[in-house]
Formats: structure tokens, sequence, C-alpha cells
């Protein structure tokens, strides 16, 4: 299972990533986790165009799902017709959301080219691939994941504010990407997002291998959020998301 950071800039893209976009495979089979703006741009350096076999998407603000439009473009006009339909799992009125996002009434509408299923707690298999997913603290409906293949796993916390059941779903995880949009300082909103001590806290939490910090806002210095991070008690590996990155996990 391999493991690419498309994008992991928090809220809107910055000068260095787009927004929220990972891409596992394995078997030959191509998942992302999200699509957020600007991310399909970058998503080509790792991909062929028309090669996506399914897109789970923790939630519908935009930096997390609004690329699925700009792919919709690419899914309907091609040179040789339109392509068979992607399978998107995604929140409760997705296409609804979507369509409107798209805002073209009279062109073909996004069910022409994604099969949307309803997300809901548990595991379901996706490809190759088994994926949990799980209810994150977020003011919309926002689902984080754990996806595992070959007895490795990546888990994914989307954007959550605290919550118990991401140490479940990143339990043992081999990596665990976890949001750290804010810097640790007093009078943080509750229930909207972490910042670095609380992603590493989590990490130590959940036992996990690796933890990568994503979700990083472009007006906050990173340097800082890796600083929060290494007073959260966290022993393993901690790094910063990168556009590009790479993770083979075996």
């Amino acid at each position: 299972m391999k493991l690419t950071i498309v994008g992991c800039s928090g809220s809107f893209p910055g000068p260095d990533s787009p927004s929220s976009c990972y891409l596992l495979e394995a078997e030959g089979f191509r998942l992302l986790l999200d699509f957020g703006n600007g991310s399909l741009g970058a998503l080509q350096r790792h991909a062929g165009l028309y090669d996506v076999d399914a897109i789970c998407l923790s939630h519908l603000h935009a930096d997390h799902c609004l690329d699925i439009c700009a792919y919709h473009v690419v899914r309907t006009y091609t040179p040789v017709g339109p392509l068979p339909k992607v399978p998107v799992h995604a929140p409760s009125g997705a296409s609804r959301r979507l369509n409107a996002a798209y805002g073209m009434p009279d062109e073909p509408v996004l069910e022409k080219s994604f099969d949307f299923v309803t997300l809901s707690p548990g595991m379901r298999e996706i490809g190759p691939f088994q994926v949990t997913a799980a209810l994150m603290n977020h003011p919309i409906e926002t689902y984080g994941f754990r996806v595992s293949h070959g007895g490795r796993s990546v888990a994914y916390s989307a954007d959550t504010g605290e919550s118990a059941e991401l140490v479940k779903l990143a339990h043992d995880a081999d990596v665990l990407l976890c949001e750290a949009a804010h810097i640790d300082e007093p009078g943080l909103p509750a229930n909207l997002h972490l910042n670095g001590r609380q992603a590493a806290e989590y990490a130590s939490q959940a036992r996990a291998g690796t933890l990568v910090l994503t979700h990083l806002v472009p007006w906050y210095d990173q340097a800082r959020i890796l600083e929060d991070a290494s007073r959260g008690d966290f022993g393993g590996p901690i790094e910063l998301a990168r556009s590009g990155a790479v993770y083979d996990l075996g």
C-alpha cells in the first residue's frame, strides 16, 4: 500500500499545496480520500487523469470536496466521450451540495460521472481496501477514515475537534494523518479543529506508528505547529504533511 499526499492545506489552498487530498494505491487500485479545491492539478503528477477508481469524501466543506466539480468536467468531456462512473462515498446530501457548487443546470449533472454512495459509520470494502468510517467532531457531518490493506493501515482524522472516536480509528495504525489546524493557545473554539499538541496526544493514545500533521492553514507558521506537537507526549516520528510526499507501507 502506498500513500501520497496530494494536498494538505487547511481551509484554502496555500502557496505550496492545494487543499486536502490523499491518494492510496494497492493492487493497481487508486482511492482518493477527499478532493479539495486545487487538488486535481497536483493529482496529475501522481496518477493518470482518468485513473481514479473510487473517492471518499470526509465532509462537504469546499476544501475537502470541491474539485469533484472539476473532475466531473474531466470525465464528461473527454475526446473519447464520457467515462464510466466513479463511486463517491460521501455524507448525506453530497450530490445536491456538489451539483449546486457546479451550478450548471443545463449541462449533465454530476450523477453522470459519479455514483454517490451515502456514508455511515462502519467498515466497507472499496476495491482491495478495507475502509472504516467513523464520525468526527466537526460542525457538519464529518467522517474520519481508516484504510487497511495487507496488514497495514492509514488513519485519517479529516476535520475534527476533540474526539474519542479518533483514538479508536487510529489504534495501531502505521500512519496517522491528523489535522493540526490551530496553534496551541488559549481560547480556541471547541468542537472544530485540533492543534499540534492535541494531535500528538491522540497519536500517543492510539499507539500510532508515524504522525503526519496535516490540514495546515497557511496563515500559521508550520514550525510552530510542529513545536506544539513535540509537547504532546508522542514517542514516534512526527512530520509535517507536504504535497508530493510518498509513504510506501509495503
